[in-house]
């Protein structure tokens, strides 16, 4: 009988784990599904941001300026050279299966209101703006495979991807992350956990995603614990002052608050994360000056906790309201010191 190489082996598992079949089913290789990236100079650019992508060639020693994209990533991905990157940070869509909309209201005084508030006092609401996505994908392991294959690729040897998912498909990209990666790269599973929203009484409510930490080489990859902000000791009559006064290290469950409806960070996009818990990432993660990458980047939070944390960013995403959202939030882009 002929011998199938383990690499093929693993390739056509691979295949079929994308399918959700089981392992005798083959289908063309997800990677054949990565494009030839078109001429970016040639495409028409909305920002000064997106006409520099043209100095990004495969031979490029880093991105050279902080850059926020509007595209696809699959397509814009290949423009990076291999390991450009020091920290991956991605939270695709969950694929829920619902639309994902924020409206952004604003309350005004008024006698005949529809709402009631503090003292009796009658208000109501306007809406100044909402925004939305589908999050709905038939083959979402199909839809990932090939990006984060990419995302591999443009890790340095040194470097980190946090993949931030919820209870629906965590254990499906946990599979296939252990594929792509190998399973010797895995490091953590970080449970974010909050206490916000409605509450089902047919279930146990679901009040916390998942942080999957992988790294590009088990044996060389970077991790500064004493850079992360510590928080307090849950119990700090156990302990001595001196540690009181200190704080404690997270550990791998965050108890972290969402943005907050009427907080500073708040730019009205859905799903919005806080920077509090990306700031964790990228202080363990990286050094000043290094580059980080999100190309799910929706508010550009990465973009906003590297640039207060003196480091650089690669931001892309495929709907322009994002874009306009993160060009607001982060103004101008940083030429990356030579």
């Amino acid at each position: 009988m002929q011998r199938v190489p383990v690499r093929s082996r693993r390739r056509a598992q691979r295949r079929s784990l994308s399918r959700g079949l089981g392992p005798r089913a083959v289908r063309p290789e997800v990677g054949s599904r990565l494009r030839e990236p078109r001429s970016i100079a040639s495409r028409s650019s909305p920002s000064g941001s997106e006409r520099n992508l043209s100095d990004v060639t495969a031979e490029s020693a880093n991105p050279g300026i902080d850059r926020i994209l509007l595209g696809d990533n699959l397509e814009l991905l290949p423009a990076f050279a291999s390991e450009s990157f020091q920290l991956v940070y991605i939270d695709p869509p969950f694929n829920t299966g619902k639309v994902q909309s924020r409206k952004t209201l604003r309350a005004v005084r008024e006698q005949d209101g529809e709402r009631t508030g503090f003292q009796g006092r009658r208000y109501s609401t306007e809406l100044l703006s909402e925004s939305s996505y589908r999050d709905l994908f038939a083959d979402y392991l199909a839809f990932l495979a090939p990006r984060l294959e990419e995302a591999r690729r443009l890790l340095k040897r040194e470097g980190t991807m946090y993949f931030h998912i919820d209870y629906r498909e965590a254990h499906h990209c946990k599979l296939l992350l252990d594929e792509i990666f190998g399973r010797e790269c895995f490091l953590n599973e970080i449970i974010w956990a909050y206490d916000y929203g409605a509450r089902t009484k047919r279930r146990w409510p679901a009040k916390h995603d998942t942080i999957l930490v992988y790294v590009k080489d088990p044996s060389a990859y970077h991790f500064d614990s004493e850079q992360v902000d510590r928080e307090p000791y849950m119990a700090p009559g156990l302990v001595t002052p001196e540690k009181v006064a200190r704080g404690k290290l997270p550990t791998d469950v965050w108890w972290h608050t969402i943005v907050a409806t009427a907080g500073r960070e708040k730019t009205g996009y859905p799903t919005q994360k806080p920077e509090g818990i990306v700031r964790r990432m990228v202080q363990a993660s990286t050094r000043p000056g290094d580059w980080c990458l999100d190309f799910f980047a929706g508010s550009g939070t990465l973009g906003a906790v590297a640039a207060q944390l003196g480091r650089h960013y690669v931001l892309i995403d495929s709907n322009p309201e994002a874009v306009e959202i993160m060009r607001a939030r982060l103004a101008e882009p940083r030429r990356a010191a030579l």
